[in-house]
């Protein structure tokens, strides 16, 4: 039984999952995107609240948390079982202030109820790391995915459950729906200027795996470097490094000093990338909120949004397409 006509603005995977989620619930949805690929297609694909975690960011981790049992419960039926890159994250310090921060950190999940397994011994876990890197811990629950691959594989799901697409809208009063949700990330003010997102720009490398190299890691690995952090993800042909985060406008060029520092980095961490094959380099723009949080619920009595997730687009996909579903819900008539 049809719910209505729903317009779904912005094809990245916030707005895939909540125009999927619907059109499972019998909304006849139409998807507008651009050819524009945007951060989705840019993202690490991390799905990591506790390794995100910081003290004094209670909310962020709550809803990180909520989202990744989504993922474990049922988000990634239908999608491809190799969307799934990692099974767990290894959060590790280069040096003794790293170390301090880390425990820092560890203590205050601890404090918020969610626990990590602290380790003085990281290389046990993951033989490939340098040789001085012993503290850390693990959080055995995250996941990482091929964003790539969950973008494409959600957007052949809408395509099998009657979700249309069309091109971008320049304003609101030229969607012919019944519910309008705005899921364009950056560009959401330009369609609801009250709406306080911003683009903070994000460096992210790919580096392919040679034959004769060492192997990719098995879990994400999330480091401190000297107070910098960066991050390496594993896919099935090398591994994903990030990612810087600057304001700079609209910028999508990739600086030199940013790349300089992430492959230092990256390689001080598990010096056998060094070997590896540079293969891609690209910056996106992650649409932040002052508060960090994502902006997702009711505009008005026909339009919803959900945009303002930051880095955390992929981990929070689940809960926001759960959250617009249940706001879609209270507005069909009984």
């Amino acid at each position: 039984m049809s719910s209505g006509s729903l317009a779904v603005i912005g094809g990245g995977v916030i707005g895939l999952s909540v125009a999927r989620r619907a059109a499972q619930d019998g909304w006849s949805v139409r998807l507008h995107g651009t050819a524009d690929r945007g951060a989705s297609w840019v993202a690490g694909g991390m799905l990591a609240p506790h390794s995100e975690a910081w003290p004094g960011e209670e909310r962020q981790l709550q809803l990180g948390l909520e989202s990744l049992k989504l993922w474990h419960s049922g988000f990634l039926e239908g999608l491809p079982d190799d969307v799934v890159t990692a099974r767990e994250s290894l959060v590790v310090a280069v040096d003794r202030a790293d170390a301090d921060d880390l425990k820092r950190v560890a203590q205050w999940l601890s404090a918020q109820g969610h626990p990590v397994t602290l380790t003085s011994s990281a290389r046990d876990v993951e033989p490939l790391l340098a040789q001085g890197i012993r503290h850390g811990f693990r959080a055995v629950t995250e996941l990482a995915v091929d964003n790539r691959a969950v973008v494409e594989a959600l957007a052949s799901q809408c395509e099998r459950l009657g979700v249309t697409t069309a091109g971008p809208v320049e304003s609101l009063g030229d969607v012919d729906a019944d519910m309008v949700v705005i899921a364009n990330g950056i560009d959401a003010p330009k369609l609801w200027p009250d709406l306080q997102i911003r683009p903070v720009k994000g460096e992210v490398l790919r580096l392919r795996w040679r034959k004769g190299c060492m192997p990719v890691p098995q879990r994400v690995i999330r480091a401190r470097v000297h107070g910098r952090q960066v991050y390496l993800v594993p896919r099935a042909d090398g591994v994903v490094v990030g990612a810087t985060q600057y304001e700079h406008g609209r910028d999508t060029a990739p600086a030199v000093t940013g790349v300089r520092e992430l492959l230092e980095d990256a390689c001080a961490v598990m010096p056998a990338l060094g070997e590896y094959e540079f293969a891609e380099c690209a910056a996106g723009l992650r649409p932040m909120t002052p508060d960090g949080l994502p902006i997702v619920g009711s505009l008005d009595e026909r339009t919803l949004v959900a945009a303002g997730h930051g880095r955390n687009g992929f981990l929070l996909a689940p809960w926001t397409a759960e959250r617009i579903a249940a706001e879609l819900k209270a507005r069909v008539p009984a």
